[in-house]
């Protein structure tokens, strides 16, 4: 009796592999089919890296010498006001008129204006600049392509930028005590950087030994 029920099931799971086996088969190649063409076609974590590397280095030729060391240094670039009442609607520009105002620019964060005398947060500006790049386009550049875009908007055409993006009292979308722990970090790295320059000139007006 035993035999035979043990003969039984034998025949039963032979009968089953030979009804699956295609099945599984066809399974393994598929993926062994997707894995070698995931190099390939698949996301490269590599990518990403790569082109903040390359808009990094395009920022620096890009910008000046003393903006480039602001954004290695602190992560974002000021960038002067250039057009008179650019920074806000008419009443804003009526105060603004002949008053020295800037922009702090981050990457991937509105365009924060503010004024270097008093520190006052005037508006945020927000803009946006897709990935047109092919075939792995998508809403969002690099770091550093994000910067270049929005600093050549305002060196180039401030009062068209301004006028198009959203804009928006400070603290929307960036923190008030963040954009002034920013500024606090700027005047350091300026007073800082002064001072390095003033030691390097002293010393090479020295005579030589």
């Amino acid at each position: 009796m035993l035999l035979a029920l043990s003969a039984t099931v034998i025949v039963i799971v032979a009968l089953l592999w030979e009804v699956c086996w295609p099945r599984v088969e066809e399974l393994w190649e598929q993926r062994k089919a997707r894995r070698e063409r995931l190099p390939l076609d698949g996301y490269d974590p590599g990518r990403e890296r790569r082109a903040e590397q390359r808009a990094r280095a395009l920022l620096r030729s890009c910008v000046n010498e003393e903006e480039w060391a602001m954004y290695r240094d602190l992560g974002f670039i000021r960038v002067w006001g250039g057009e008179s009442g650019a920074a806000g609607d008419d009443v804003l520009a009526r105060d603004l008129r002949g008053v020295p105002y800037a922009y702090l620019v981050y990457p991937h964060r509105p365009i924060v204006a503010y004024l270097p005398q008093t520190g006052q947060l005037l508006n945020e500006y927000c803009v946006e600049f897709p990935d047109e790049t092919r075939p792995y386009g998508s809403s969002r550049l690099p770091d550093s392509d994000d910067v270049l875009a929005k600093w050549m908007a305002l060196t180039g055409d401030e009062r068209n930028l301004v006028s198009s993006a959203n804009m928006h009292l400070p603290g929307r979308q960036v923190d008030p005590r963040q954009v002034r722990r920013d500024l606090w970090r700027l005047q350091m790295w300026e007073r800082e950087r002064t001072t390095r320059e003033r030691r390097r000139e002293g010393t090479g007006s020295l005579p030589a030994p």
